[in-house]
């Protein structure tokens, strides 16, 4: 069996930060890396879903709305994708930049929280995933689209 794309990346080199994963099309998968691969703490999994309530309903009512594909964390727990088409790379970095700056201000009640709108709407850890996006900033702060590439 062919080992897939986001297998054959080091990730012992990986550290957090913004990586273009893959190109299908015009669909381009982005790569958030909040933590660096085998090396907790990882992202707790009421942070992750969250960040991902918020990301994902920002992103959703952003200028780029018709863009977006889909946003989602990685099972490994050390970061999200982020799908999106016909947006430029350099639009792209920004609007995650942007939608992390929302997140680390947000206040009020996280979006879909209920039970019909959740699978599974009580683990949620809105102080967290502000420290999370807080932590984050700096690191993504002069991030731009020369520094996409995963290093070799």
């Amino acid at each position: 069996m062919e080992r897939i794309a986001s297998f054959c990346v080091d990730h012992n080199k990986l550290e957090p930060g913004i990586y273009l994963s893959r190109i299908d099309g015009d669909i381009i998968t982005y790569d958030i890396r909040l933590v660096k691969p085998n090396t907790p703490p990882y992202l707790p999994n009421p942070v992750m879903h969250t960040i991902e309530h918020l990301f994902a309903t920002f992103a959703r009512n952003s200028a780029e709305k018709d863009s977006v594909i889909y946003f989602g964390p990685m099972g490994c727990r050390t970061g999200f994708y982020f799908l999106l088409r016909n947006v430029e790379k350099a639009r792209a970095v920004e609007l995650i930049r942007e939608i992390f700056q929302k997140i680390a201000e947000f206040t009020g009640e996280i979006p879909g929280t209920k039970p019909e709108e959740c699978g599974n709407y009580q683990e949620h850890d809105l102080p967290g995933a502000l420290e999370w996006a807080r932590n984050f900033l700096p690191v993504i702060a002069d991030w731009d689209e020369t520094r996409l590439a995963y290093q070799a």
